[in-house]
C-alpha cells in the first residue's frame, strides 16, 4: 500500500499567501454572514467602509482560517463558516463596528464576531466594543479636560481686571458729577 501525499495547488498557496499580506496591513477584523444581500447593497457597504479607511471582502473560509493561522493570530475559524465576508480596519475599528451594526439594521448582514488587535469578540461583545468612543472622540475629551483648568485661571485674572476697570469707571464719573 502507498503512502498518503497531499498534493499542494499553486493557486491555492498563492491565494492564501495574498490573503495573509491584506489582512498583514490591517488591525481589526469583522466578520459577517452576508446572505441576502444584493450586489448594489455589498457596494454601498463597501462605499461606507471605505470612507473610514476599511475595506469589506468575501472570503474562503478554509483560506482565510489557514492565513490567521500563519499570521500567529488566535483562532477565529468559528467566525469562517458559512457565508463569510470581513471587513478589515486600519485604525477605527469601533467606527467600522458601528457603520456595520448600523448597516445590519436595514439588510440581512449577520455580524459574527471580530478579532481586533489580537483579541476575540464574540457579536454581543462587538456590540458593546461599537459603542465605545473612537479615538478621535477621547482624544477631545482628555483636551477639553486639560483645558478647563488654564481656561478658568483666565476667566479669573480677567474677572480681575474687568473689576479694577469697572471701579475706576465709576470712581471717574462720581468725581465728574
Amino acid at each position: 500500500m502507498g503512502e498518503y501525499k497531499v498534493k499542494l495547488n499553486d493557486k491555492k498557496l498563492q491565494a492564501v499567501k495574498e490573503l495573509k499580506d491584506k489582512f498583514g496591513s490591517y488591525k481589526g477584523f469583522i466578520f459577517t454572514d452576508f446572505r441576502g444581500l444584493s450586489v448594489e447593497q455589498i457596494t454601498k457597504l463597501r462605499r461606507e467602509l471605505r470612507k473610514l479607511n476599511a475595506e469589506y471582502k468575501v472570503v474562503k473560509n478554509n483560506f482565510a482560517r489557514i492565513a490567521f493561522q500563519e499570521m500567529s493570530q488566535p483562532d477565529v475559524s468559528s467566525y469562517l463558516t458559512g457565508p463569510t465576508a470581513i471587513a478589515m480596519a486600519n485604525e477605527e475599528s469601533t467606527q467600522v463596528a458601528k457603520s456595520l451594526l448600523e448597516f445590519a439594521k436595514e439588510t440581512s448582514v449577520k455580524v459574527k464576531g471580530g478579532l481586533v488587535e489580537g483579541k476575540v469578540f464574540d457579536s454581543q461583545q462587538i456590540v458593546l466594543f461599537s459603542k465605545l468612543p473612537s479615538r478621535v472622540e477621547l482624544l477631545a475629551s482628555l483636551m477639553g479636560t486639560m483645558r478647563a483648568p488654564v481656561q478658568n485661571l483666565v476667566y479669573a485674572m480677567n474677572g480681575v481686571t474687568t473689576k479694577l476697570v469697572r471701579t475706576l469707571q465709576a470712581v471717574a464719573e462720581k468725581k465728574a458729577s
